[in-house]
């Protein structure tokens, strides 16, 4: 029997002593060992790329790369709410220097919430490189699935021609090791992109549901990156024969995340949604901004507080809300609208006023529901009579029906580069509500971080 001391110390003869010590390292040993099985065990969540080895395994890949698509979309905060910020489709709100500097066009380099969108369109187009690399191995029988690869990826590349400064490096993250991103023009990214969607369409060539819609959605895509490079008659008839009721939509669930487009706007009111004339008495004119709030468009219903009754976050902006999405509404990447919009710019360019103006007529007569608005039907147009007050009346209608779908901030862009406007009468102008001018930013910069990136310098340019 082992006797203590009044120290409490053992009294046991020593040589059993040496034993338990024995006893002791080795059981020290032992928890190592299984210290170090527990750190090395398999994470069945977790299926990187190299041991994508089954079917199912390429599959898994390809709806990760899905998840991170949603993201640059309505899943997160991305250039979709920030390109409308920079736009005129939302002012800010918020407490965030971040957005302020955005909405006042004077963003700084290292402004970190430009710098979380950049990264996730580049994972993007990483993700969905290693998904078609799987699924291509196999499940090569996968098709419409491949296709949708390619169409996350080119309208990655899209969003980064649209939004984004001419110099964005493009690299690649799969390559081992990954190779650094030599700066493109914004021209060069569109090229990219059409070259990413083309491919998609040559898989999405099936008759089942999901490649007729995938086929639709490329389509859109490639015509919007068609408009981008100053080919109009190319783009319309790339959509000739999508459906106006067609939709290529991102969803949202409890478990699979909520829209954050509805998150950031009506939740949390970081965004109240545009107007010409901003400040809480309603007296800051905003030259160039479309009226975004005030025009009472049965497209974007908008709720304008005259009290302090519904601030922003910053706890002093008289917050301007619509109820356009819900906490789950789904977003449309693409859809029909998006085709006719298309269809009536190409007309327009072409000198065809009477097809340009049905068409416009016809989504007004039947308005197609908007996330959750389902518009009443409108009164017609008139031709407005001169070239330069249809190209504004097009752009504003464009406006309206694709409301923070990430188009605005690009078209605003190429009112410069194609239809000869100016950085002084298309992008907002004057004095800004918080204080201070609006500035002379009309894209977003390449963020500080790319500066690890020994072929980056800085933008090229920060031309529209």
């Amino acid at each position: 029997m082992t006797k203590n001391n009044s120290k409490g110390r053992s009294t046991m003869p020593r040589r059993l002593g040496t034993g338990f010590t024995l006893a002791l390292a080795m059981s020290v040993t032992a928890c190592q060992e299984a210290n170090n099985q527990f750190l090395q065990v398999t994470d069945p969540d977790i299926i990187l790329p190299s041991e994508a080895t089954t079917p199912q395994a390429a599959v898994a890949i390809a709806n990760g790369a899905i998840a991170t698509f949603r993201s640059v979309t309505g899943a997160d905060e991305s250039t979709w709410l920030f390109g409308g910020l920079l736009a005129d489709e939302w002012s800010t709100s918020s407490t965030f220097i971040q957005n302020d500097e955005t909405d006042q066009r004077q963003i700084q380099e290292f402004n970190s919430s430009i710098t979380g969108m950049l990264r996730r369109l580049y994972r993007v187009r990483t993700r969905s490189d290693q998904a078609i690399t799987a699924l291509v191995a196999l499940r090569p029988d996968a098709r419409a699935l491949i296709a949708e690869m390619y169409l996350a990826r080119g309208f990655a590349e899209m969003q980064l021609a649209s939004d984004f400064c001419n110099g964005t490096p493009i690299g690649n993250g799969n390559a081992l090791p990954p190779e650094d991103g030599v700066p493109k023009s914004n021209q060069e990214l569109f090229a990219i992109a059409a070259a990413s969607l083309d491919s998609g369409l040559t898989f999405a060539n099936g008759t089942d549901a999901q490649s007729v819609l995938m086929n639709r959605s490329l389509r859109v895509a490639r015509a919007r990156v068609a408009l981008a490079r100053g080919d109009f008659a190319g783009a319309g008839t790339l959509v000739a024969g999508v459906p106006t009721a067609f939709a290529y939509q991102h969803t949202f669930s409890a478990n699979a995340g909520t829209n954050t487009i509805w998150g950031q706007g009506l939740s949390s009111r970081r965004y109240s949604v545009g107007d010409s004339v901003e400040g809480n008495a309603r007296t800051i004119l905003v030259r160039n901004a479309i009226p975004f709030a005030s025009a009472r468009d049965n497209r974007l219903p908008v709720v304008t507080p005259t009290s302090g009754s519904v601030n922003g976050q910053d706890g002093l902006t008289y917050t301007r809300t619509t109820t356009m999405w819900g906490q789950f509404s789904a977003v449309d990447v693409a859809n029909g609208v998006d085709a006719r919009l298309i269809e009536a710019e190409a007309a327009l360019k072409a000198g065809n006023v009477t097809s340009w103006l049905a068409i416009h007529n016809a989504l007004r007569a039947a308005p197609p529901k908007l996330g959750e608005i389902q518009p009443a039907a409108m009164t017609a147009l008139v031709d407005p009579g001169t070239e330069a007050s249809r190209v504004s009346l097009h752009f504003r209608e464009k406006a309206f029906w694709t409301f923070s779908r990430g188009q605005r901030l690009g078209d605003m862009r190429r009112l410069i580069r194609q239809y000869g406007r100016t950085v002084d009468n298309t992008f907002p102008q004057g004095v800004h509500y918080k204080g201070g001018n609006y500035g002379g930013d009309v894209n977003l910069p390449v963020v500080t971080d790319e500066r690890n990136n020994p072929n980056f310098k800085g933008c090229t340019d920060r031309l529209p």
